[in-house]
């Protein structure tokens, strides 16, 4: 029984961070380590804020969780000191806490009942707690390996190593088929390994996750590119069944924009790997801001991304440009009411370090310095607006432009889906309209046999949707090669969150 007082005596406290001049001096995660005993306590304290609701939003699949996290269970067994329990019931819907307690935005905390009334003292911090639960788990020893006791003697290829692949092979392992995950990188991860910051992931994290898998029979093969280096052909033949978790990693462009083509201007992720792979020791970065000016456009995650980036890297100053006007801070009801996700301005801790926003402006082009590098970048105030089609259309609202200085200007305008590959015409797949990769009910593609998951599926999407999916991928693989399945299926393929709709 939770305590029914505990959002009264007790309001939300957000995790400390480190000094930003700290911070900005190294890649280390943005948040103090604090004595276990002063975390714990404080953890329990806000667990105990939950009120275990009559119809707990936070693990709704369409609103809150689409994993199903049990929720206001773990946070009661925090309340109480039970940390070995709450690990468990946090890991039977979930394989990667510490992924989700990092990198999820939290759609639970925005559907808590806690967030529908300001005067509540706010949300449950329901993403510390998990992250804590996982942390505490990893310090005392009590994540192990979870070896399957049968043997299916079918073979798996799972193709892709982000958080969907790396669900799919965990739970397919555990029910005893024989699981190699293919990667095109170097090393292990997808975008957790080079796209996001170690600032907000150090790949310590993932790396221990991954010696578990290895340790309950999971193969992982790199340097390998599914189509090319493995011919469809040879797949085929050595697998019985394959999952494709390819991710959407087509990067959203500006061709149109003048300027586009001059030195200076790129992808975002064209900046993160490279950054990440100097964070791994492969040497200085060849994209760098160390001593420029940065502007960046998109006001996203991975704009902030490339904004904490920056910071690191030495920029002078940093601008980050948005096209829509800036959110109010708190929920509009009217435009996202409770418990959808809403439309609010979003401070990442990269904003806290420095630089500049700008909403409502849209960059006209990208201004030359003579030499073919970019100097600057020519804005105008713009309106975001649908034509009669419903297209989306920005136009500008007057004749004022005015230049911000640049020499380095990052593209972080989202993803236009699953990239172009050898693989997919190898097995006879088309792409949807939206670059992705459809799937039937029971998740197999076009080709029988050939399942797909992440966002692949469904477009770029939140860490813990992948997660979702990859564990229900890894349920229709299983009934398909024995005939049923007892493994967890938290999500349909059609299955879109109530924000979105």
């Amino acid at each position: 029984m939770p305590d029914p007082n505990g959002f009264l005596k007790h309001s939300r406290v957000e995790p400390k961070k480190r000094p930003i001049d700290d911070r900005l001096g190294d890649w280390n995660e943005v948040y103090s380590a604090l004595d276990p005993k002063e975390l714990a306590d404080e953890v329990r304290t806000q667990a105990s804020r939950c009120m275990d609701c009559g119809i707990p939003f936070c693990h709704s699949g369409t609103a809150g969780c689409p994993l199903g996290n049990l929720i206001p269970e773990w946070n009661d067994l925090v309340r109480t000191g039970a940390w070995g329990h709450a690990s468990e019931r946090l890991h039977a819907t979930n394989n990667f806490p510490e992924f989700t307690g990092r990198l999820c935005p939290a759609p639970c905390e925005a559907a808590c009942v806690l967030a529908i009334n300001p005067l509540s003292g706010g949300s449950v911090a329901i993403k510390r707690v998990e992250q804590t639960i996982v942390d505490t788990a990893w310090e005392t020893g009590s994540v192990s390996a979870q070896r399957s006791t049968v043997s299916s003697g079918r073979t798996v290829a799972v193709v892709g190593s982000g958080p969907a692949g790396l669900a799919a092979a965990q739970q397919l392992t555990r029910a005893g088929h024989e699981v190699t995950v293919f990667e095109r990188d170097d090393r292990l991860g997808g975008l957790m390994r080079y796209g996001i910051p170690e600032f907000k992931l150090e790949k310590s994290v993932l790396d221990r996750r991954l010696a578990q898998m290895r340790d309950e029979g999971t193969k992982f093969v790199t340097n390998c590119e599914v189509g090319v280096q493995l011919p469809v052909e040879r797949l085929r033949e050595r697998f019985d069944a394959v999952v494709l978790a390819v991710g959407a990693l087509q990067g959203r462009d500006a061709p149109d924009i003048p300027g586009r083509h001059l030195n200076g201007v790129h992808l975002a992720m064209e900046h993160l790997v490279p950054a990440n792979r100097e964070c791994e020791g492969d040497g200085p970065a060849a994209i760098t801001a160390r001593g420029k000016h940065v502007v960046i456009i998109g006001g996203g995650d991975t704009g902030a991304d490339c904004l904490g980036t920056a910071h690191r890297q030495g920029a002078i100053n940093v601008y980050q440009l948005d096209q829509y006007p800036a959110p109010p801070t708190t929920r509009d009801d009217d435009r996202s009411p409770w418990p959808v996700w809403p439309w609010i301005l979003r401070d990442y801790p990269a904003h806290g370090e420095g630089g500049e926003r700008h909403f409502a402006v849209a960059v006209e082009e990208f201004l030359d310095d003579g030499t073919g590098n970019v100097r600057a970048v020519r804005l105008r105030e713009v309106r975001v607006g649908r034509d009669s089609s419903g297209r989306r259309v920005v136009e500008p609202v007057n004749d004022e432009v005015r230049e911000l200085p640049c020499d380095l200007a990052l593209l972080a305008i989202g993803f236009d889906g699953v990239e172009s590959m050898p693989l997919l015409p190898g097995l006879g797949i088309e792409l949807s309209k939206r670059n992705t990769i459809s799937a039937g009910a029971d998740w197999q593609t076009q080709a029988e046999g050939v399942f797909v998951c992440g966002d692949a599926h469904r477009g770029a999407s939140l860490v813990v949707w992948a997660i979702a999916e990859g564990r229900s991928v890894a349920n229709a693989v299983d009934t398909f090669l024995t005939g049923s399945s007892v493994l967890p299926s938290p999500v349909h393929p059609t299955a879109l969150p109530l924000s979105v709709v």
